[in-house]
């Protein structure tokens, strides 16, 4: 068994103060005997405003967030799932990526992953966003060796798309990580379904950490999350919801799990091509 820790945070625009909060929350949650820890979506910056994060973000080489995570990986000699990072890029339209990375007891950063699916979208009158305006998309799927298998790497908006999750699976993963930063209208009308759902479709783990509550910004942006990290059993159960409260909560991952619920329910075997949409 593997002891995985899924934390809940309250990110503000402010880099330095995340990092010291999720420092402290990896501190404590080592201390309680997880081996694997996982952060959610923009660990180190949760803005509204493009001209402050052009401010405020680092490049993935330069970043003293990454650095100082793989350090407290490496000081805990744990797994550490940093849910993603806002950073700079070379890109000639200067937008940014939003990088989940999957680091090893030793600080190494052993895979990272673009998010692929871009929050464009209009909640109501009220709520939009434009994710791409500032961050553009990945065009690669990653699957990664972990501390207990393999490890499908997916954030936030991805998973709205199944099929990004039946190809992990099919490509070995057993544990599908899902760090978000969902709105709160849509997380509170969607959610859990459709982590449970991701579960069940595909015979996996669904370890799904979150931002939640209004987060500070210092140009007084009003931007609110979900929370309610999740865990998710293969079979589809609930295995822990952290509710609306920055903290952290530990499930045991089970290696053979996955694979009790696939030999049950052998969906992912049993693919059939068809001709098409027929319209009549």
């Amino acid at each position: 068994m593997t002891k995985a820790a899924l934390i809940t945070l309250n990110s503000s625009d402010d880099p330095v103060a995340n990092l010291a909060m999720t420092t402290d929350l990896i501190d404590a949650a080592v201390g309680r005997g997880a081996t694997f820890v996982l952060t959610p979506e923009v660990t180190n910056c949760v803005s509204t405003s493009l001209a402050h994060q052009e401010a405020v973000l680092c490049t993935q080489g330069t970043d003293p967030t990454l650095r100082g995570l793989r350090e407290t990986a490496a000081r805990h000699r744990v797994w550490l799932l940093i849910g993603s990072l806002a950073l700079k890029t070379d890109d000639a339209d200067g937008r940014f990526a939003n990088r989940s990375f999957l680091i090893d007891p030793a600080g190494k950063i052993v895979a990272k992953y673009d998010k692929i699916h871009m929050f464009d979208v209009t909640v109501s009158q009220s709520e939009s966003y434009r994710e791409s305006a500032g961050y553009r998309p990945g065009d690669k799927a990653v699957v990664a060796d972990g501390p207990f298998g393999r490890i499908g790497m997916t954030i936030c908006y991805d998973l709205r798309f199944p099929y990004l999750y039946r190809d992990l699976a099919q490509a070995g993963a057993e544990v599908l990580t899902v760090p978000s930063a969902f709105s709160e209208t849509t997380g509170q009308a969607h959610w859990h379904v459709l982590l449970r759902a991701r579960a069940i479709e595909t015979g996996s783990y669904i370890l799904a950490p979150a931002q939640t509550g209004l987060h500070a910004e210092a140009a007084g942006g009003k931007r609110r999350t979900y929370g309610h990290s999740l865990a998710v059993s293969p079979w589809g159960d609930v295995m822990y919801d952290g509710g609306e409260d920055v903290g952290y909560g530990i499930v045991e991952i089970d290696p053979n799990a996955a694979k009790d619920a696939r030999s049950r329910i052998p969906s992912l075997a049993h693919d059939r091509s068809y001709e098409g949409t027929a319209h009549e």
